[in-house]
């Protein structure tokens, strides 16, 4: 009876201790495609996952956004950013400009439910003519 009084805290202990190590390293933002065209009001979108499962992560509230051309050495050339609807869970669009044909970084951070740590994440668009 006590080896399995023994056996069970242990189990609850390493559940515990594998729940404390989750975080926002868990997580990442992907493009949904592999490329968008160059212009004003492009609406471009990045998927959520939790790397663990690979499920979609939905209802994550976005908190900061940046879309620069860091990737192709020009990160004081910043675009606007603002939140659009998305349809699919899991998914999260923004309109910005991509005025020229190039590589732009889009920066995202966001809220988690769940997660105390801010989910950070950094893709690469690339824009085309």
């Amino acid at each position: 009876m006590k080896t399995n009084y023994l056996l069970a805290v242990a189990v609850t202990m390493s559940l515990t201790n594998a729940a404390a190590f989750a975080g926002a390293a868990d997580y990442a933002f992907e493009s949904v495609a592999p490329e968008w065209k160059k212009g004003d009001d492009v609406v471009v979108a990045v998927r959520l996952t939790h790397k663990p499962s690979g499920k979609p992560v939905a209802d994550a509230v976005i908190v900061r956004t940046r879309v620069d051309m860091g990737p192709d050495n020009m990160a004081d050339m910043v675009s606007p950013v603002a939140a659009v609807p998305s349809k699919e869970p899991g998914v999260y669009a923004f309109k910005t400009d991509l005025p020229m044909a190039g590589r732009y970084l889009l920066s995202v951070s966001a809220k988690v439910q769940g997660e105390p740590e801010t989910v950070i994440g950094k893709v690469i668009l690339k824009a085309v003519k």
